[in-house]
C-alpha cells in the first residue's frame, strides 16, 4: 500500500516497504500553524493509540502529533532538528516526523483515505 491514510488529527501515514509506517502532519496542518521552528521528535519506544508522541512548533501555536495506532517508534526525521521549516516545505515528504511499526498492520486500512480526509477538511472549513 503506497497511497497515504489520514486521521482526524491531521496527521498522514505511509506504509513502506520495510512494514513500518512514515507519520507526518498533512499540508493543511502546517498551513494552519504556520511557519514551524521547532519539532520535538519521539523516543524510540512504544507507544499506544492516541499518545502524543511529538510536539510541532510554530509562530503561532504548539499542537502536538499523535500515535495513530500503537506501535513501536523506529526512526524519526533528525533533519528537523536543524531544519524545523521542512515540515512547511515539504510536509508530505522531507517534512516527516517518525516510523514506526505499528502492533496491528491491519488497523492501517481503517484510517481515512484520500477523499475521506478531502471532506474532512471540507467540513472543517465549512464550520
Amino acid at each position: 500500500m503506497s497511497e497515504l491514510r489520514f486521521t482526524e488529527d491531521h496527521e498522514w501515514l505511509r506504509v513502506e516497504a520495510d512494514g513500518s509506517v512514515t507519520v507526518g502532519i498533512t499540508a493543511y496542518a502546517q498551513n494552519a500553524l504556520g511557519d514551524v521552528v521547532y519539532v520535538q521528535l519521539p523516543e524510540l519506544q512504544q507507544y499506544e493509540k492516541g499518545a502524543e508522541a511529538s510536539t510541532v512548533e510554530s509562530v503561532k501555536a504548539a499542537s502536538g502529533v499523535y500515535m495513530p495506532l500503537a506501535g513501536e517508534v523506529v526512526a524519526v526525521n533528525d533533519d528537523l532538528n536543524d531544519s524545523p521549516e521542512l515540515v512547511n516545505e515539504d510536509p508530505l515528504g522531507e517534512g516527516w516526523f517518525f516510523r514506526f511499526k505499528p502492533a496491528d498492520m491491519a488497523e492501517v486500512e481503517a484510517l481515512l483515505d484520500q477523499d475521506a480526509y478531502d471532506r474532512l477538511i471540507k467540513a472543517n472549513d465549512d464550520a
